[in-house]
């Protein structure tokens, strides 16, 4: 091949080629191949770019696709995305961005990283200069919601806040001030901002993850962990994918990729949907269980593995309670110290027992009673016995003869209710579908379920996460690549977990509280609720299992909540139970602050808003645990208006508050609960104060709060390499972290994605749970009471809003992650630009509905108009409305949790042990009561009907 200044090849350029081909065209078109002419047809036309003559007033349109400087940046929302942006500035302005596209390859047998994003970070540039952005303090001058606002300058506004917690504290109301703010993974430094500070005053830190809904309860009940996941990277490893109840195609837009090429690889994909979802349409088969249901379709399931001998007995032997014995007359674990076993373990009570082949009793080796804690990589589960799995006998105990059966045998019990005739009633799934899949998920050599939020919604949520994780378990799905139950929902969990733990809670003494709880005690949930669940929700308070603050005072009284700092999120429109928590919480709040880029809800409905810089004027980290690197926030801009970062504005308070305590002559304040004093004249000092090094000042500015995470991370800085991850790294490009710390199971390892849960199945160490096994089987009096020490299929709640024919559904939209986007123009013109209830068509035809109509949604708590689309994909009997729209988006101001009441499971009030609670105990955002989405009837009619 010859090589020409005008690139021509064998006397034809390529400018010439593409020009000829119209007339290649033609001689196709006569039945002449172009091959068989060969290139002879084609006539040679002069090049006219090569003579373009300059014209100046073209620069204007080149100068549109210029810019004077790129940042890197990413989008702060509560998403597991965590992608890293380019943001292109021209003029002082951000321009445009796009997906960075540089994470490095780790594994090149699978598909690569990179791009990561979707339309919502895409249009980001949008918030940057939004009407809605706040840009100089407010005080609120009407009605709360009213958006009657003054401006104030920084200074009245820091000092207002500042004399109002001064009082508060003085008062010994410290436990008076609560702090929310959702998931540290997505903004770690901007988590800790006001974390730091609330913690510094002696004040509240609210847990987010179960408030949300987002919490699977199952988790740490069956694994005594919460929520430890592989990588999305290694779906692509498994011969066998369930998507149950997450819609990876609407919810998970960058690592949606992943699960379509696992079907190229050869990977079987089944969705289990109720509504024919933008997943289900790519998937292999589609199961469509009523809503609800689910615990009974994984049910039976389970009855179909263990009745065809699918299930790895080995698996279960040594990583499971299955072998252990349950007494027949309690229902309680057979303990080691009615036996006469372990009688050289720290605590023989807490020691559980199994029989051998021979028929004799052993104890259970990795029980709590043999360990340090919950946690103890010292001890073992392996075993030098082989354990019977059904068992159903006498043994003799202390007190007599005790009639007792194994775990297996009750679990057993269990499944054979679960007929293919009661399976099918229940879900409406066929008898043949549903067995061929559990069938088909046994038999795989590495299966795995990615499980959403979508169980997470309902009351009986705890049982239907156990059942699905049953099916992991029974058939030997974990631990290795490719297997497991991979629960997504927000970025639940931060890599760089110790940096982040101390700079957001340098005391070291935490009050911390399950969010919903607080909520609904203070909204009046013990007068509003059924007589059970308020003895529970007393028992449980009264005993310390769940706290709630402000905490009771030794005359038995107890004060209401007072101040409130939200930040990064929108506690207000996204609580459940809303008309209570607006009526009955809000008015006893009497300064509710919001740190906030735009007005939504929660900013409308507090009395100061403070305008914070957005995503792309700060300095930060981004990390999820869907993916194994970090990145970074840079800031692209300057903040606009008088915004400043999250870090400046809590930094700024804490001076406010220093300085106007010393002018107060303030003394410190003996901490109720903690052996420390809560000292205001010094509280901007403690704040800038690196607290591991002891060096003043070394924390005044988020740049350095982000170093302070990393350098104090095990992920980034690992104890035994010399390796280490800087901010300046994560700028160049998006770094894989370098090891994982104690709050994961399972090392990084070098060209391989992560995979959980290889501590314990790989290396033998005791699952955190009170037998040291993965523990299906609860002897809690509670779950004993309840019927629930077991995983069992229960209706929910009936009658909750009313006695009304239509399901009520809300679930996570494409066009929004939570409430941010939901008012951008752009994605308000991808779908119907206001609130939407999508029904069956039957169910609009019956009710006199068509597509477009206005509607009113109503039940027993009130009533929200929304425009109605007929959604075919939809299973009939269920009114489904994505969720987040703002209150301000529907004509009275409620909105789409309007609707739904405030109620809470028992089961999730508990601590396990009951006396010291190694395996459940109240931890923010691992264990907790959750929010309840679902369970909700409404009904629908078009506008103008009667409400009677």
């Amino acid at each position: 091949m010859s090589n020409t200044n005008d690139g021509r090849t064998d006397g034809i350029g390529r400018r010439d080629f593409v020009k000829g081909l119209g007339a290649a065209s033609l001689l196709g078109a006569t039945g002449l191949s172009f091959a068989d002419d060969g290139m002879s047809g084609l006539d040679v036309v002069d090049d006219p770019i090569g003579d373009y003559p300059y014209r100046e007033w073209e620069d204007l349109y080149r100068d549109q696709w210029d810019w004077d400087s790129i940042s890197r940046a990413t989008h702060s929302v509560n998403c597991t995305g965590s992608c890293s942006w380019n943001v292109f500035v021209k003029d002082g302005q951000v321009w445009r961005e796009e997906q960075a596209g540089d994470y490095p390859t780790f594994d090149e047998s699978l598909p690569d990283p990179n791009p990561r994003g979707c339309q919502k970070g895409a249009c980001y540039t949008d918030y940057v200069n939004a009407d809605q952005r706040v840009l100089h303090p407010l005080r609120r001058t009407g009605e709360r919601g009213s958006g009657q606002w003054e401006r104030i300058s920084w200074d009245e506004a820091l000092t207002e806040i500042a004399d109002h917690v001064i009082d508060e504290v003085e008062a010994g109301r410290y436990d008076a001030i609560s702090g929310f703010t959702p998931i540290p993974a997505m903004s770690p430094v901007s988590f800790a901002s006001g974390s730091r500070l609330i913690n510094l005053l002696g004040g509240v830190s609210h847990s987010f993850y179960d408030w949300y809904s987002d919490l699977p309860p199952g988790q740490p009940i069956t694994w005594g962990t919460q929520t430890d996941n592989a990588e999305s990277a290694d779906w692509h490893n498994a011969d066998y994918i369930i998507a149950w109840g997450s819609n990876i195609n609407v919810t998970r837009i960058p690592d949606a990729k992943y699960f379509l090429d696992a079907g190229y690889e050869g990977a079987k994909r089944v969705g289990i949907f109720p509504d024919y979802s933008q997943t289900a349409i790519h998937t292999d088969e589609w199961l469509a269980p009523e809503g609800g249901s689910d615990t009974a379709l994984a049910l039976g399931m389970a009855r179909t593995i263990v009745e065809e001998g699918l299930h790895d007995e080995a698996h279960l032997k040594e990583q499971t309670d299955m072998p252990l014995l349950v007494r027949e007359d309690t229902g309680k674990f057979l303990r080691a110290s009615e036996v006469g076993l372990a009688t050289g373990a720290d605590d023989p009570e807490k020691v559980f027992v199994m029989v051998d082949a021979d028929g004799d009793l052993r104890a259970a080796p990795g029980s709590l009673g043999e360990r340090d804690g919950q946690h103890d990589p010292e001890a073992s589960i392996e075993l030098d016995f082989d354990p019977q799995l059904d068992v159903a006998r006498s043994v003799d105990a202390a007190e007599g003869s005790v009639e007792v059966r194994s775990v297996w045998a009750n679990l057993q019990d269990e499944l054979a209710q679960y007929t293919p005739e009661f399976v099918h009633e229940e879900t409406s799934v066929g008898k043949s579908t549903y067995q061929r899949i559990a069938r088909e998920f046994a038999e795989a050599d590495a299966a795995k379920i990615i499980h959403g939020k979508g169980v997470n919604d309902w009351y009986h949520n705890d049982l239907g996460n156990r059942a699905i994780q049953l099916l992991v378990t029974l058939t030997g799905n974990l631990g290795d690549p490719g297997t497991g139950l991979d629960h997504y929902v927000g970025q639940e969990k931060i890599w760089t977990f110790h940096g982040w733990q101390v700079l957001s809670f340098p005391t070291g003494d935490v009050r911390g509280v399950p969010t919903t709880l607080w909520t609904y005690f203070h909204s009046g949930i013990l007068d509003n609720t059924d007589p059970d669940t308020a003895a529970k929700i007393r028992e449980s308070i009264d005993r310390g299992w769940m706290p709630v603050y402000p905490s009771e005072r030794p005359d038995g009284s107890r004060p209401d909540p007072s101040t409130m700092f939200v930040w990064r999120g929108n506690y207000f429109n996204q609580a459940k139970g809303n008309v209570a928590v607006e009526e009955q919480l809000w008015p006893k709040l009497d300064l509710v602050v919001d740190i906030n880029f735009r007005m939504d809800s929660t900013a409308l409905y507090s009395d100061i808003v403070l305008p914070a810089a957005s995503h792309y004027e700060k300095h930060d980290l981004s990390e999820t645990d869907m993916h194994t690197y970090v990145h970074p926030f840079t800031p692209a801009v300057e903040p606009l208006g008088e915004a400043k970062t999250d870090w400046a504005i809590f930094r700024d308070l804490a001076q406010k508050i220093q300085e106007r305590a010393r002018e107060r002559g303030v003394d410190p304040v003996e901490d109720r609960q903690f052996d420390r004093t809560i000292d205001l004249t010094t509280v901007y000092d403690d704040y800038v104060r690196d607290w591991e090094t002891g060096e003043e000042g070394a924390l005044a500015d988020d740049r350095s709060a982000a170093e302070f995470i990393l350098e104090h991370s095990e992920e980034s800085n690992p104890s035994d390499s010399d390796e280490q991850i800087t901010f300046n790294d994560t700028v160049e490009q998006p770094q894989r972290l370098l090891d994982a710390g104690d709050h994961w199971t399972s090392d990084i390892k070098e060209g391989e994605p992560y995979v959980p849960w290889q501590d314990y199945v790989h290396d033998k160490e005791p699952w955190p749970t009170f037998t040291g096994r993965q523990q299906y089987y609860i002897d809690h009096d509670w779950f004993l009471e309840l019927g629930e020490e077991l995983p069992t299929h229960k209706e929910g709640p009936t009658s909750t809003g009313g006695d009304y024919p239509l399901a009520y559904n809300t679930p996570h939209s494409r066009w929004s992650i939570h409430s941010t986007w939901r008012d951008d123009p752009k994605m308000l013109r991808l779908q119907r630009g206001e609130p939407v209830v999508y029904l069956n068509p039957e169910d609009a035809e019956e009710r006199g509905i068509e597509d477009g109509d206005t509607v009113e949604v109503y039940n027993d708590l009130g009533a929200i108009e929304v425009q109605a689309k007929v959604y075919p994909s939809g299973e009939p009997g269920t009114a489904r409305q994505f969720f987040s729209w703002e209150k301000f988006q529907y004509p009275e101001r409620n909105n789409f949790n309007t609707l739904v009441p405030m109620y809470m499971k028992p089961t999730q009030l508990v601590q396990y042990p009951e006396d010291t609670g190694e395996h459940l105990h109240f931890f923010p955002n691992y264990w907790g009561p959750t929010g309840v989405n679902s369970d909700v009837n409404v009904d629908v009619r078009p506008t103008g009907g009667d409400t009677e």
